[in-house]
């Protein structure tokens, strides 16, 4: 997917690739996070354009200001980007500065969490904090839909951390590096890892 809302640069290597996989994830009845969603990243407004409702929060508080987001998909992308985010139906989009270790939401909140290529950016301590929240934050037939860059983050210690956090894996999960792999050979080779995961339910 060359094209989300806009067409996404080709810095952004694994974007296209997250993108159409989460297509298969996303409904118009759900209620549904784009966690740490970015400030000009595209994900949060094509949700709020099908879903019922769209939650999104970021640690930069430029997520607050229509005009700093503007300013940022000007910057990253182009003005005829940002022309095409005015367009957006905004009224289901509900945007928060907040950490995904300590997220704003009630219990049980959400039918479908995106975490797209965040995870590598947080220490492991951080990463158990979040995967708590999102554990607490969706709901019991809810989904935990997340990327990251490999080897950047260890799959092992991912996999411990998924489990110890009470998640388990949504249909089959292979852990052998694919020949065709999405990858890049910038930053000295990186691939990307992509899950879905469910809550343990007792």
């Amino acid at each position: 997917r060359e094209k989300l809302i806009y067409h996404l640069p080709e810095s952004w290597w694994s974007r296209p690739y997250e993108y159409e996989w989460c297509m298969n994830f996303i409904s118009p009845h759900d209620t549904v996070l784009d966690a740490a969603c970015g400030i000009s990243h595209p994900l949060k407004f094509h949700l709020a354009e099908i879903c019922e409702e769209t939650y999104a929060c970021d640690v930069d508080d430029r997520i607050l200001s229509e005009k700093a987001i503007m300013n940022e998909v000007i910057q990253d992308i182009g003005v005829e980007a940002a022309k095409e985010v005015l367009h957006i139906r905004t009224d289901r989009l509900h945007l928060v500065h907040a950490s995904l270790t300590d997220l704003p939401y009630q219990d049980e909140s959400f039918d479908t969490i995106f975490c797209i290529s965040v995870l590598q950016h947080l220490t492991s301590q951080d990463t158990t904090y979040a995967l708590r929240e999102f554990h607490r934050t969706l709901n019991g037939e809810g989904l935990l839909v997340l990327t990251f860059e490999s080897p950047s983050v260890n799959l092992s210690m991912m996999n411990e951390l998924f489990l110890q956090t009470g998640f388990v894996y949504w249909g089959e999960t292979d852990f052998n590096l694919p020949a065709d792999a999405v990858s890049t050979n910038l930053w000295d080779g990186l691939h990307c890892f992509r899950a879905v995961l469910k809550k343990v339910t007792t």
